[in-house]
């Protein structure tokens, strides 16, 4: 059996831009992505702190260093510039794995750079 759990999150981030007219996804700093192990193209959840909003989408590559978080496209709606949020990916694992596992937490400060990492 399979076993959802957190793979990593980008906690507290700051959202920089919302994009309606791109086609989709949420574009992170590349050294945030780095950081909390996230792939390009790999699936996210993010949850708008500031408003109540959930949605998922894919993670697209920023510059590194840039502190951009810019929800792209349709999900543009849902948050907006200075939104906080929690960005999260998810891991499927079986029992063995699960219980040797440890998600990768990454606290973020308000310009979007690494303040602490578990």
């Amino acid at each position: 059996m399979i076993y959802t759990f957190l793979k990593a999150k980008l906690h507290r981030a700051t959202v920089t831009e919302a994009n309606l007219d791109y086609e989709g996804s949420v574009t992170v700093d590349r050294d945030l992505l780095d950081a909390a192990g996230i792939f390009l193209n790999e699936r996210v959840e993010i949850y708008d702190i500031t408003n109540g909003n959930r949605f998922s989408t894919y993670a697209i590559e920023g510059p590194r260093g840039s502190g951009v978080i810019c929800i792209n496209g349709a999900a543009a709606h849902l948050c907006k510039p200075g939104d906080l949020v929690i960005i999260c990916a998810y891991v499927g694992l079986n029992s063995d794995e699960a219980a040797r596992h440890q998600p990768k937490v990454i606290l973020i400060d308000e310009k979007n750079r690494i303040k602490n990492k578990t």
